[in-house]
């Protein structure tokens, strides 16, 4: 599971971020990214009969704040 969805910058991360678009999510890129301190990132490959499915998740990183919920507040730069 990824961690970010709890960190105060999940919102700024340049990480999360690239993490966001390989689950295929779109960009909701900010001016001013936030450049974390060693994320470690774990990818699971899952075979399908047919297919082939990543999992990317940040499951460590030194820039860590723990602020439960951060994924749900929107972010706003002011």
């Amino acid at each position: 599971m990824c961690i970010c969805i709890n960190c105060l910058y999940v919102h700024q991360c340049s990480t999360y971020q690239y993490i966001e678009k390989q689950h295929g999510k779109k960009s909701t890129k900010k001016k001013e990214l936030f450049s974390p301190k060693n994320p470690i990132i774990h990818v699971n490959i899952y075979n399908d009969r047919d297919t082939r499915q990543m999992d990317w998740d940040i499951v460590e990183c030194l820039s860590f704040i723990d602020e439960p919920g951060s994924w749900k507040v929107e972010y706003r730069h002011n």
